[in-house]
């Protein structure tokens, strides 16, 4: 994988070659190649990395992995094609399963041997697909049945009591025993529970665990959408108890223990409608004329121990989760919202990072460990925005002050080439009753940049404390989040993409490319097409990820970086903690292995969490326009597919689809080469980022989907300038609801 000129320098590592070349057999598993063909297909120039081909082909041989037919020629060795993985199942019926290597198996529909989505499964890799790039397998046998639970209506028939599961994980309806209903109503909604697969049955069968109740109440879809992600809603039995025993513990000998922070000026900003304040920031000029300033973050570690019923729940969690109306919490609420939330005018005892600068916003000294703090005004982001724009109210001082650092750390960042990926935070009007009455979106201003770049500045400066520092004696365990490099696959295909619209992505370095993508997403703002740009853009990105193994974070040009500064919603923030006092103290390191299986689930929570988010955002967008059929939209085509196109309207970002069978006026086609529909007969162009009048057709809050139909075309507004011939982006976006969050996700 030769890198490009000017790219930093990084050898691929043993490990990665190994899963790359294996990843190439597998995806042709009757192909012999020798060392010369594996290196072009790798990219691959220069003569260590292709002596280090051989040698995992050597390996690979002894291992049996790979097959040597003749000599320097390999091939998959028969019993290589036999491998385990994770099932996942798609929306189309199909399924997917992700090898030890990382190669993507297609299973078919017919191939699933009743699979369930979530089972560990033994398949056998048989050939390549027609379809570029896919690789077929089938289930041979489950090697471990989930346990998860699904939600559905229940539904009494005179032949049988089945279940239909909502989402696209389990294509399959599930039959309940008579004695299994748990009491439910034909139609209410359900939580169950399958038991097993029955012989010759073509269903699974399972048993209710929980009634929700009638579909469509607010209470009950919110809940519906947490128990689909295997979310919790509510705390177990007896520990809100627990968590309500513990005491705020602020004595003068715990006091006495910390840095006495409590007579510097220090202030909270957050949201409006926030309880549980994890951080706050504290600002003095010091003799020398330096600034210093303070990032405290709640000292839960202080308050929940390893080993706990309230650490075990918390471990479990992992996060916080945010529906489109409420926060279902990592920490009972009397931790959340009481005890370690730095609420003004309270002593709160924190774990800060405290750093001295120059006028230049460059660290000069900083100090980490355990503090008490006073904060003397909670402020709203709104607030602080004023004071910012107005230089006037409570603080404005030291508010200013910090605005003015913050501003240069973000220069100095994006210079290094961190991409500012700021999207719009969707927004809903719920009436009493949790119904949308309105759709409104949220920006970020300098009072949102001035706590991001604080936070950013106390993670980045503690994981290279930890990686860089302290690693130099003897090496620390430690949780990074981390951020691969785009794959380059992907971002080529971005480039081709955004040349349609008049746009381009230069550069070859990390920098250089970071860069170009700023200016891209600049000149893309307040156009028609940014946000299936930006969209696109974040799809292009790897995905961030907690690992001891710390590669860096590529979105944000650092070399270290970790989660440090919301332990009250993030357990790796927890881990995180423990481990800075630990390695403070000079005690002895963790266990790596045992740390990384922590990073690994909390990575995973991390992601149900998101897409419980998008869900409650998506079924708002349904809700808010299920009353509006027949009234028009202007919208934007935002993915095409061979079954029709997405389109999200303008003034609300709602995405419904416009299925094929709709368009009535002519018969469109798919062109796969330019992920455009073409008409036959009168050659009409629908293609990404083109703008169309559309009405609001069905909506269906059970599929969380609405459909729209085109009712007025602008035959001379085509997205990519005006040309009606199809263009190539080789990607494109698909549909999606997001609610971005900053830095919160970094």
């Amino acid at each position: 994988m030769a890198k490009p000129k000017n790219a930093p320098s990084r050898r691929i590592t043993k490990k990665e070659l190994r899963l790359s070349i294996l990843g190439i057999f597998e995806a042709n598993p009757s192909t012999s190649l020798n060392y010369k063909q594996l290196a072009a297909r790798l990219t691959v120039k220069d003569d260590p990395t292709r002596r280090l081909i051989t040698e995992v082909l050597r390996e690979l041989a002894d291992e049996g992995r790979l097959a040597e037919p003749s000599t320097g020629k390999y091939r998959l060795a028969a019993d290589a094609s036999r491998t385990t993985g994770l099932l996942l199942m798609n929306p189309d019926g199909t399924g997917t399963v992700r090898t030890s290597n990382g190669t993507e198996v297609l299973i078919g529909p017919r191939s699933l041997s009743h699979a369930l989505h979530g089972d560990t499964v033994e398949i056998g890799i048989h050939r390549q697909a027609k379809r570029a790039a896919t690789i077929e397998g089938d289930v041979l046998q489950v090697l471990e049945r989930t346990q998860r639970e699904f939600v559905g209506c229940i539904y009494f028939d005179p032949d049988a009591i089945r279940v239909s599961p909502e989402g696209s994980t389990l294509p399959y309806e599930i039959e309940i025993p008579p004695q299994a209903t748990r009491g439910a109503k034909h139609g209410q909604k359900v939580i169950i529970r399958i038991d097993g697969w029955p012989e010759r049955s073509p269903s699974p069968q399972g048993r209710v665990v929980e009634v929700l109740g009638a579909p469509g109440l607010h209470e009950v879809e919110m809940h519906a959408i947490l128990a689909e992600y295997e979310l919790p809603y509510r705390f177990p039995d007896g520990l809100t108890r627990l968590a309500e025993a513990i005491e705020p513990g602020i004595t003068p000998q715990e006091c006495a223990r910390r840095r006495d922070m409590r007579g510097v000026p220090t202030l909270t900003i957050d949201p409006a409608d926030a309880q549980d304040f994890d951080d706050a920031l504290s600002l003095q000029t010091l003799p020398n004329g330096h600034i210093e300033v303070g990032v405290h973050i709640a000292d839960v570690t202080h308050y929940v121990r390893p080993g706990t019923p309230i650490d075990d729940e918390a471990a479990q969690r992992a996060t916080s989760v945010y529906l489109v109306d409420r926060c279902v919490p990592m920490l009972p609420e009397h931790l959340s919202n009481y005890i370690c939330s730095l609420r003004p005018n309270e002593d709160k005892l924190c774990f800060s990072a405290i750093f001295e600068l120059n006028e230049q916003a460059e660290v000069q000294n900083q100090w980490f460990g355990r503090t008490v703090i006073c904060s003397n005004r909670r402020f709203a982001y709104e607030e602080a925005q004023q004071e910012i724009e107005t230089e006037q109210g409570d603080m404005h001082s030291e508010i200013l002050t910090m605005h003015r650092l913050a501003q240069q750390l973000r220069s100095r960042r994006f210079e290094r080439g961190a991409i500012a990926f700021e999207r719009v935070e969707v927004k809903f009007d719920l009436d009493q009753h949790g119904h949308p009455v309105g759709v409104f979106f949220k920006e970020s201003k300098e009072a949102n940049q001035l706590i991001e770049e604080f936070m950013l500045l106390a993670n980045r400066r503690v994981a290279e404390f930890v990686g860089r520092e302290l690693s130099r004696r003897r090496e620390l365990p430690f949780v990074y989040r981390i951020h691969d490099r785009p794959n380059s696959e992907k971002l080529a295909a971005f480039r081709t993409f955004v040349a349609r619209f008049g746009y381009s992505l230069e550069g070859r370095s990390d920098r250089q490319i970071g860069r170009s993508m700023n200016q891209l997403i600049a000149r893309a703002r307040g156009r028609i097409e940014q946000n299936m740009i930006e969209t696109l853009a974040l799809r292009t990105m790897a995905k961030a990820r907690y690992s001891t193994n710390n590669i860096g974070h590529y979105g944000l040009a650092f070399d270290h970086y970790t989660h440090f500064t919301s332990p009250i919603r993030r357990y790796p923030d927890m881990l995180v903690h423990r481990l800075l006092a630990l390695y403070l103290e000079g005690q002895a390191s963790a266990n790596a292995d045992a740390l990384e299986a922590q990073c690994a689930y909390a990575t995973s929570q991390e992601i149900r969490a998101t897409e419980a988010e998008r869900a409650s955002i998506k079924y708002k967008q349904v809700e808010f326009l299920a009353d509006k059929r027949g009234q028009r939209f202007m919208g934007t085509i935002s993915g095409v597919t061979s079954f029709g196109m997405f389109v999200e309207l303008v003034d609300s970002q709602c995405e419904g689809l416009v299925a094929l069978r709709d368009l009535t006026d002519d018969y469109y086609t798919f062109d796969e080469e330019s992920y455009s529909l073409v008409g036959e007969r009168t050659g009409r162009v629908f293609q990404l980022g083109q703008q169309l009048m559309v009405e609001v057709y069905r909506t269906s809050l059970e599929r969380k989907q609405v459909d729209f139909r085109v009712v007025g075309i602008d035959e001379t507004q085509q997205a990519h300038g005006g040309r009606t011939k199809p263009q190539k982006p080789s990607a494109q976006p698909k549909g999606r609801a997001s609610k971005g969050k900053g830095t919160k996700r970094r």
